[in-house]
């Protein structure tokens, strides 16, 4: 494609990187409505890490909202040549997943039965059945296959041109050997990029640049968390019984892959011991259809894994090993949305050697965020606001992608905790956690415990996909919450100042509750968007006349506050701090939590004298600190926000005063079965975007049907007219065998009708538990408290399942 002539002045939206991300998004632009479009290319379409990927498009994907959008992308892979009349190379030719081992097979179980349930058609196969797929498999030592029949392959290149050529036929203009020199913000929201052509103004800016986005985004204070690692793999020359539809072959135990490839195979590898390559600012300019050097000492090994799973590789030459670098993400998920911290910067990059499957559905889903000013679909999995700033380290980055490449193809153990870049942020009380033996995880940088191991004894996971060996110490918390007492540290969850003169009109329009309340009243709720889909659920303290404390989930921090901010009027005056490391935070749950606060204070926390929902500051174990009558697991519990200085002298003075209470610290894991045995939604697991506040049952908590406005609130009118087509149950299994870990999919007789969304041990009904989202077919409203043979499919068949009703 040749360079097209004459940089305009202005655009709407400026795309930086003509590999096939930009080049979707461009064209997924166009084909919304926004025509006004320039993309720039430093080098020629598709010629940084485009040109060398593997072209594997396959589906699975551990959300259903993904996988809708990798299904997306093969549809339109599929369909572009009779639109464009340029082909991509598209070849539906199936796939086969192997195991080696028990646990590879439960792992295949599971992902088949997730797959099954978001639409994609996945089958177990005998081993002789995969033999006959793929006649030059070894399958002696295997334990078992998948075949999943719609995956397929492409041409990264013509692919590329293709999505180019649709983008430029619907009005977007491709300019290449266009490097971007500059970018111009103006009070946080970008104005210009520059060029060596001159300066194109812009209201929208998108960084797909692939493994240079880091560098472009740190030139504007915008943190783009990805590395490049080097990716191997080796073409063979050709091999009897390889045709152009031979399947593609997955051996994850191996930690290799195998694709057709003009009569030979493509043999590539996910390995543990990962090379990762340079820093983004260190990536030569001009790196274009280049590849690193050759390196058999590192690729041997996984080279013999190839020839064990296709013998045939140990008679056949190689043609060459690439060594191309790819950008990878600290938790193997790519990068989507605008930039908390810039206003019109919106990023599509560290695509994890997933690119070409993932290009179609992610542009499709990036253009409609830029056209409608929100996501049209539960994108968090993917939304960059998902990090803070300590994951722009390049230390810390390098020292991740080792670790991420590798787990690329590691067994999907559930709860399993990354061990770099470990002990960022810590909670002032983080030394007496590791004192009692605290099982650490980590969330937005923050160490959190999970659970207590005891004092002396070891907190190491015993990771299986079965129960775990942490099961009845997290019992031991959950009782403890449950019938006595227990403290949690949550000085990770983020902490909002909202203060202003106008702070109340703002709050009041994005709270679907009510928060016109008096100064020293919590008041838990949502916030929505104009679908009525849920954007964050917080709890909001009104501290002040023009003063609002806004608690909201760890990893949400950041999100929620570019979320407020640029929810902000233009001339209203409002501020938004974050305060999260200025207090730490505990809180204490349990019927004898009032008990406890008395003890270490003069003031009465008794119902009568300290009602729910109130929050003051008090004198508390010799200092002053807010508690708020709020429980963060459903029962009687309080919240304290104390001056990070004075947190150990108050974590140390609630643990003494408690021992007669039968006080227990607790983690994570026990907040978690705790809100599940009680049903309590949570966003980022039940409520997202593109739930509505009625389907969530949360319709009882908002401001309808009070003549006061809020966002959302004209959809939730117009479906309160309407059947529900969703909703969530709680359900119980009545078998104490099996162990759900969420993603399982529910059955109503032979129908598909949903799928769990979290599980746990309910430790006071004593069996698994349960929240599902539910699905009504057909146009008619099922009762599932009424519906008889309802099951969940869990590995190797499926557990019957009832209604669990209050708390």
């Amino acid at each position: 494609m040749s360079v097209s002539l004459g940089q305009p002045d202005r655009a709407s939206v400026v795309i930086i990187g003509g590999g096939v991300i930009g080049c979707s998004v461009a064209y997924h632009l166009t084909k919304l409505g926004e025509t006004d479009v320039v993309l720039l290319e430093q080098g020629e379409l598709s010629c940084g890490t485009t040109w060398h990927a593997a072209g594997i498009v396959g589906q699975v994907r551990p959300t259903q909202s993904m996988t809708a959008l990798a299904r997306y992308s093969i549809g339109l892979y599929e369909s572009l040549e009779n639109e464009t009349g340029f082909s991509t190379g598209w070849r539906q030719c199936g796939a086969l997943w192997v195991a080696r081992t028990d646990e590879r097979m439960t792992h295949l179980q599971r992902a088949a039965a997730s797959a099954r349930s978001f639409g994609t058609v996945a089958d177990f196969v005998s081993l002789d059945e995969a033999r006959e797929r793929y006649p030059l498999l070894n399958t002696t030592d295997l334990k078992g296959a998948v075949w999943l029949p719609e995956d397929g392959t492409v041409n990264p290149v013509d692919l590329t041109q293709a999505l180019a050529r649709g983008a430029k036929a619907g009005g977007a203009r491709i300019l290449e050997r266009t490097k971007v020199t500059d970018i111009t913000m103006v009070n946080g929201r970008v104005r210009s990029v520059t060029t060596p052509h001159g300066t194109i103004e812009c209201e929208t800016l998108v960084l797909a640049a692939g493994q240079w986005s880091k560098a472009l985004g740190d030139t504007i204070g915008v943190t783009v968390p990805l590395y490049p690692a080097q990716h191997f793999y080796a073409v063979t020359e050709k091999i009897d019984g390889v045709e152009p539809d031979t399947p593609i072959l997955r051996d994850p135990d191996g930690h290799v892959y195998f694709k057709a490839e003009v009569g030979g195979l493509v043999a590539g590898c996910f390995e543990p011991n990962a090379l990762p390559w340079v820093r983004s600012a260190d990536i030569p300019a001009k790196f274009e259809f280049q590849l690193l050097g050759e390196d058999w000492e590192h690729f041997g090994p996984w080279m013999e894994s190839a020839a064990q799973r296709v013998p045939a590789l140990n008679a056949t030459g190689i043609r060459m090993l690439y060594n191309g670098p790819e950008s990878f993400t600290p938790d193997n998920n790519f990068l989507l949305g605008p930039t908390p911290e810039a206003d019109g910067v919106y990023v599509a990059a560290g695509f994890n050697s997933g690119g070409i499957a993932n290009a179609g559905g992610a542009g499709l889903a990036l253009a409609e965020w830029i056209v409608g000013g929100a996501p049209a679909r539960d994108l968090w999995s993917v939304d960059i606001a998902r990090f803070g700033a300590y994951a722009g380290s390049d230390h810390w980055l390098r020292q991740r992608t080792i670790e991420t490449l590798g787990a690329h193809y590691a067994l999907p153990i559930p709860n399993r905790e990354p061990v770099s870049g470990r002990g960022v942020r810590r909670s002032p009380v983080h030394h007496l956690h590791e004192q009692s033996g605290a099982a650490f995880g980590t969330k937005l940088g923050w160490e959190r415990v999970n659970w207590f191991a005891g004092e002396g004894n070891s907190p190491e996971v015993q990771y299986s996909f079965g129960r775990q060996n942490w099961h009845d110490n997290v019992a031991a918390e959950h009782r403890a919450a449950r019938e006595r007492v227990a403290v949690f540290d949550s000085t990770s969850t983020g902490k909002l100042l909202v203060q202003g003169r106008d702070s109340e009109h703002t709050l009041q329009y994005l709270c679907a509750a009510d928060v016109a309340v008096q100064p020293g009243t919590v008041v838990r709720t949502t916030m929505l968007n104009d679908r009525g889909g849920i954007e964050t659920e917080v709890t909001v303290t009104r501290i002040a006349t023009d003063e609002f404390l806004v608690v909201t989930g760890t990893a949400y921090q950041v999100r929620d506050q570019a979320y407020l901010r640029r929810n902000i009027g233009v001339d209203d005056d409002v501020r938004v701090t974050d305060v999260t490391s200025a207090s730490a935070a505990f809180a204490v749950a349990g019927p004898n939590s009032a008990d406890l606060l008395s003890r270490c204070s003069d003031t009465d926390f008794g119902t009568e004298a300290f009602p729910e929902l109130t929050s003051r500051l008090v004198h508390f174990a010799d200092t002053r600190i807010r508690v708020s009558r709020v429980s963060v697991v459903g029962d009687a519990g309080f919240e304290l926000y104390v001056p990070s200085e004075c947190a150990v002298a108050v974590y140390h003075r609630l643990l003494a005063e408690g021992s007669e209470l039968g006080v227990r610290p607790a983690g994570h894991y026990a907040i978690d079965s705790l809100r599940i045995e009680r049903g309590e939604p949570v966003w980022g697991k039940e409520l997202s975007t593109s739930i509505t506040l009625l389907e969530a049952g949360l319709g009882h908590a908002c401001k309808l049907g009070t003549g006061i406005p809020f966002r959302g609130a004209v959809a939730l009118e117009k479906q309160q007219h309407s059947e529900l087509t969703a909703e969530f149950i709680t359900f119980v299994i009545d078998d104490d065998k099996v162990t759900l870990w969420g993603g399982e999919g529910v059955f109503h007789g032979t129908d598909r009708v949903g799928a769990v969304t979290s599980a746990a041990y309910g430790h006071t009904v004593g069996a698994p538990v349960g929240i599902a989202l539910m699905h009504h077919t057909n146009g008619s409203h099922i009762d599932w408290a009424a519906a008889a043979d309802l099951w969940v499919e869990v590995p190797g068949g499926r557990a019957p399942l009832r209604i669990r009703h209050g708390r």
